[in-house]
């Protein structure tokens, strides 16, 4: 039987000190109104050059990344595997516009990728399609609008930076994750991981596309995926995540008009994530899924399945996965039932990580994150160690 509450394994890796920290900011980042000051606070000082760099470093920075450098996390990668949990590198840089900048971001994934094929415990690499291309662009196609010249140009640009990357995963028997967006750049997303699937994902899964389940029309456009895959003989790669824009997206339909694309209630979000693991793990022949996931009854919902199907725990095909710093109760616990588990391990110089360190700290403090859950299993473990 999984138990989640088991502290113990849970925090294998942390120290006292590590662990009292940890307690400390998630303290912090339980106060929604502290965290959104914080969040406004920061952006200015980086902007007006204040010396924060080392604040942000010893606090958010260290709980949710992994080093400044690829080979700054290796201490991290080596920790986890010693545990059975594997990671993939994510190179969390947001809010480029130049092409100079996607060119170099290409090129550090590109890095990630030659790195996670001569080190074991990486058998993924992740990107997203907004740090190689403009926004503008990928709204723009997934409105259905015609390019002029130059945009058609850009976007050619943002084809061929997938396709580097994707090949290079190919060339090294990495799997690829493709992260999902906004909505109203998703089909330009979309589009392209599908193309990439139909060419890589032949003999077996290369690309993996993401289906973010908060939406509405997720299931159906899984089950759509599925078939268009049988049809054209390649194998789908699914990531399930809940989604991570759901304020936004919100506020952008009632300014806009049109009807909201997230379910109303967490209840249906839930159901839809469930529903989507149960129907690929029918057709796991040709597929493979990517349980992206902080939620125990959907990680659990998912190891009964396997072991009701008789499918073995280590079976390539299935993955659990979380981000790093957070719900290491069920990363930890899965890994020592013998599940495939990986950690997001994002990387990046400490200023240009702050939107992604922002987003984790506002996820952590709104009425769904996870600060209340990670408080009390720290203070069980810490009660455990006699530190209460």
């Amino acid at each position: 039987m999984l138990d989640f509450n088991d502290t113990k394994t849970a925090f294998i890796l942390k120290t006292n000190r590590q662990l009292r920290k940890a307690h400390w900011l998630f303290r912090l980042v339980a106060n929604s109104s502290l965290v959104s000051f914080g969040s406004w606070a920061s952006n200015i000082a980086l902007k007006i050059g204040l010396p924060i760099k080392g604040i942000v470093k010893q606090t958010v920075y260290d709980q949710f990344v992994g080093g400044e450098t690829i080979e700054e996390c290796q201490g991290i990668i080596d920790q986890l595997k010693a545990h059975g949990v594997s990671a993939v590198l994510d190179f969390a840089i947001e809010g480029k516009v130049s092409e100079d900048d996607f060119n170099k971001t290409r090129d550090e994934i590109i890095a990630t990728i030659e790195y996670a094929s001569q080190h074991e415990g990486l058998p993924f690499a992740v990107f997203k399609v907004t740090g190689i291309g403009k926004f503008a662009i990928l709204e723009k196609y997934s409105a259905g609008q015609v390019f002029n010249q130059e945009e058609e140009a850009a976007w050619q640009r943002i084809k061929q930076r997938v396709e580097d990357i994707c090949a290079k995963a190919h060339e090294k028997g990495l799997y690829i994750m493709i992260d999902a967006e906004e909505t109203w750049i998703q089909k330009a997303i979309d589009d392209l991981a599908t193309e990439m699937m139909e060419r890589y994902n032949r003999e077996g899964v290369v690309v993996i596309n993401t289906f973010q389940m908060y939406r509405v029309d997720r299931l159906d456009f899984l089950k759509e995926s599925k078939r268009h895959a049988d049809e054209k003989a390649y194998h789908l790669g699914a990531k399930f995540v809940r989604g991570a824009y759901m304020e936004k997206e919100r506020e952008r339909a009632a300014e806009l008009g049109y009807p909201d694309p997230i379910h109303p209630t967490k209840e249906g979000s839930d159901n839809c994530y469930n529903d989507g693991l149960a129907y690929l793990s029918e057709h796991l022949n040709s597929s493979l899924i990517v349980a992206g996931s902080h939620n125990e009854e959907s990680c659990r919902l998912l190891a009964d399945l396997l072991d009701k199907k008789a499918i073995e725990r280590k079976d390539q095909r299935v993955w659990f996965s979380q981000l790093y710093g957070m719900s290491d109760n069920l990363s930890f616990n899965l890994a020592k039932e013998g599940y495939n588990v990986v950690k997001y391990l994002p990387f990046g110089p400490v200023n240009e990580t702050l939107p992604y360190l922002i987003r984790r700290a506002e996820e952590n403090s709104s009425a769904g994150g996870q600060s209340n859950r990670e408080l009390g299993l720290i203070e069980k473990e810490m009660q455990r160690r006699g530190m209460r």
